[in-house]
C-alpha cells in the first residue's frame, strides 16, 4: 500500500452515464448537478487536480437537479456559466472509464443522482479505478446515491467489498419513499443504498433527518447522505489524504455537529 503522502494529488469524480425517464412527470434522471459540482469545487480549493469520468464517456443531467428548489442561486449561476471550470470538464473533457489510468489518482469520488442505481453496480471501469485507488492507500468517497458503486469495489487485501465491516451512509430508503420513487426502484429491480450496503456486510447509518448534511468517515471510506452533504463529504475525503496513515475508528459529521 502506498504511503498517502506519495499518492498523486489528483482526484477522479465518477459521473453516472445513465440518463433515462425516471420521475413520475416523465423527466429523466442522471447526474445530480451539485453532487459533482460541490465536490469539484472543494477538491480544487484544496489543491487537487480533478478529472471527471463516466463508464461510457457520456452523461445526462437529472432534470430535477437543475431547477429550484434543488438548485440554489449560486449553483444556477455556475450551471449557466460555460466558462466555469467544472462545466468545461463535464461538457468537453469527460473521460471514458476504460481510457483512464487509475495510477494517476489518489482519491476517487462517486457523485450521484438516481441514475447511479442503474449503472454504478456494473460499471466495471469505474469500479476498477476505485479498487486501484483503494489498493494503493487512497481514499474512496461517495455521496447520496454514489455509494451504489461501493459494494462492487473489492478490497484486494481482504477479498470482499471495501465496505464489508465498515459503517457507511447514503440516501435513505425512507427518503426514496418520501420522493415517491421507491416503487419505481423496486419495479426496475434496483437496490436502495441501504440494501446494497447491508448485502455486503456494511453497517448503514442514516442521518437524523433525511435531507440534512451528514457524512461518515471509516478509515479510507468516506460517505455522505444526500445533496446537502456533497461539499462536506468531499472535505472529509480530503482530510485522510493529509494523514500519514489510516486513522482507525469512525468519525461522524453533520450540520448539527454530530
Amino acid at each position: 500500500m502506498a504511503h498517502p503522502q506519495q499518492l498523486p494529488r489528483k482526484a477522479l469524480i465518477a459521473i453516472t452515464s445513465y440518463n433515462g425517464p425516471f420521475w413520475s412527470d416523465g423527466t429523466k434522471t442522471g447526474l445530480f448537478y451539485t453532487e459533482a459540482l460541490h465536490p469539484f469545487e472543494a477538491l480544487v480549493a484544496a489543491g487537487f487536480e480533478v478529472d471527471l469520468a463516466s463508464e461510457t464517456g457520456t452523461y445526462g443531467l437529472d432534470e430535477h437537479s437543475i431547477k429550484p428548489p434543488l438548485l440554489g442561486e449560486a449553483d444556477a449561476h455556475a450551471l449557466h456559466d460555460a466558462a466555469h471550470p467544472f462545466n468545461a470538464k463535464l461538457r468537453g473533457q469527460l473521460k471514458r472509464a476504460a481510457d483512464v489510468d487509475p495510477s494517476q489518482y489518489g482519491l476517487f469520488f462517486a457523485s450521484a443522482g438516481h441514475g447511479t442505481l442503474y449503472d454504478y453496480p456494473t460499471a466495471h471501469g469505474l469500479i476498477g479505478i476505485a479498487a486501484d485507488v483503494y489498493r494503493r492507500g487512497g481514499v474512496v468517497a461517495a455521496v447520496c446515491h454514489g455509494p451504489a458503486i461501493l459494494p462492487a469495489v473489492v478490497d484486494a487485501a481482504m477479498g470482499g467489498s471495501i465496505i464489508d465491516g465498515k459503517t457507511v451512509t447514503g440516501f435513505t430508503t425512507l427518503a426514496e419513499g418520501a420522493l415517491g420513487v421507491l416503487e419505481r426502484i423496486r419495479a426496475d429491480g434496483l437496490q436502495t443504498i441501504e440494501e446494497g450496503a447491508e448485502r455486503v456486510g456494511a453497517r448503514y447509518v442514516a442521518p437524523q433527518k433525511p435531507f440534512e448534511a451528514f457524512s461518515l468517515v471509516d478509515g479510507r471510506v468516506v460517505t455522505g447522505a444526500n445533496p446537502a452533504s456533497a461539499h462536506l463529504t468531499a472535505e472529509n475525503a480530503i482530510a485522510p489524504t493529509e494523514a500519514v496513515r489510516d486513522v482507525p475508528g469512525l468519525r461522524m459529521h453533520s450540520d448539527s455537529g454530530a
